[in-house]
């Protein structure tokens, strides 16, 4: 596979050329050892034709794991304007995450500060999921509490001068976001998806609503997150079985996307759904202040959670790769296709004893932890920047205090 491609100045063939790595593209159909070959920032060529001296760099990945760059599609980004943000740059590079869905920080009335100050100066690619309420995520929740946010016009207005970024619509319909407004946010989410014409992505926790409630104005190519949660909304039933109206909807095209955070990703969930063949469509983090310190950490660390569990890694790549791309139609994304942006990532997939948790810290075994090792965005490497201070109430829950990551608490083991 190679795009045409004249020589460079210098005589290389290539600006970059990565060999030696195990190269998982499942867009793409790739798994196995063979090089990937960039020139002006695309990806020029994937193939046993790329060699070392072909390129004027030579990154020698012997040993790792080449994928395209990681699409994280729930995260929290917004940082400085609400409670959950994060800065993106920083943690991008650390975990090879090229690109994020922000999924309701901004609203629309703190959408423009989001384009003007968090899109515009990273360098990773950020886009969004504008929130059906006006005012976005500025507190912990409540949003969607008080029915004159549920602004309609507004968000449609602010979605159609910005479709660049915005890909789709946001609405947390759980018990503490709603209060007391009922199934009425979920109507009017509905009503604003269907105005503009983009993907729904719910977020379901504790009810009321209920889940049944929500399922009725759930549809094809819609996004179910937290769709592994252990709160009382689960798409997994008394019996064990997932939820026959939710089954019926994955089968016509929902997408069930993990969003892990603070608050949602079940253990007991996650393992009756792969037990009955059901595995998710997309793996994120739903990163924010308090996910980030723990159990959920990064995207690599909740992806291993499902490598541990069984689901085979190019199932798992695939998860925050081609499949996040295609559910907000990124196509151009999450592929190492020739002709596509060189948004590449290298990763260790490290061997031990390690110790993974749910949101309730629920503990699992596992032998394999994904260590990111290097990110290129465009061709180029992203720069590992310190992460700013977390904001002073960015408290992680009780239960969840003290969580240490992965590779810490095996070093700790070993001491």
């Amino acid at each position: 596979m190679a795009a045409n491609q004249e020589s460079q100045p210098n005589g290389h063939r290539y600006d970059t050329v990565i060999t030696g790595g195990h190269v998982i593209d499942p867009a793409n159909g790739v798994s196995r050892v063979t090089g990937v070959a960039i020139a002006n920032g695309i990806i020029a060529a994937v193939g046993d034709s790329v060699i070392p001296e072909s390129g004027r760099e030579h990154i020698d990945a012997t040993g790792q794991i080449v994928t395209p760059g990681l699409i994280d599609l729930h995260t929290h980004v917004y940082w400085g304007v609400t409670y959950w943000g994060i800065e993106p740059d920083p943690v991008a590079a650390r975990t090879g995450v090229t690109t994020w869905l922000d999924v309701g920080s901004s609203g629309g009335y703190t959408f423009p500060g989001f384009r003007e100050y968090i899109v515009e100066p990273n360098r990773s690619r950020i886009y969004a999921l504008l929130n059906l309420s006006s005012i976005g995520l500025v507190a912990p929740t409540w949003e969607l509490s008080n029915p004159d946010y549920l602004d309609v016009d507004l968000a449609s207005g602010v979605v159609e001068r910005n479709r660049d970024i915005i890909l789709g619509i946001k609405a947390r319909i759980d018990s503490r976001t709603t209060r007391g407004t009922g199934i009425l946010p979920m109507q009017k989410a509905r009503e604003l998806a269907d105005r503009v014409g983009l993907p729904l992505m719910t977020h379901i926790g504790g009810s009321p609503p209920s889940l049944a409630e929500v399922a009725e104005y759930l549809r094809p190519g819609d996004i179910l997150t937290h769709c592994f949660t252990g709160q009382d909304m689960r798409i997994v039933g008394a019996d064990g079985k997932v939820d026959p109206a939710i089954k019926a909807l994955k089968d016509q095209g929902l997408v069930f996307d993990i969003g892990h955070g603070t608050g949602s990703f079940s253990y007991e969930v996650a393992e009756a759904m792969l037990d009955q063949g059901i595995p998710p469509d997309v793996i994120s983090s739903d990163i924010h202040q308090m996910a980030i310190q723990g159990p959920m950490f990064d995207l690599p660390t909740t992806l291993s959670k499902f490598i541990n569990l069984g689901m085979p890694i190019e199932d798992v790549i695939a998860s925050a790769t081609v499949n996040a791309a295609r559910a907000v139609h990124l196509d151009h994304l999450g592929t190492l296709a020739p002709g596509s942006p060189a948004d590449v990532a290298l990763f260790r997939l490290d061997e031990g004893d390690y110790a993974f948790h749910d949101v309730w810290m629920n503990e699992r075994a596992g032998g394999k932890l994904l260590v990111n090792t290097l990110t290129l965005l465009d061709g180029e490497e992203l720069p590992r920047l310190p992460e700013r201070e977390l904001h002073f109430w960015a408290s992680v829950p009780e239960a969840q205090r003290g969580a240490a990551h992965p590779a810490a608490a095996r070093e700790r083991a070993g001491s």
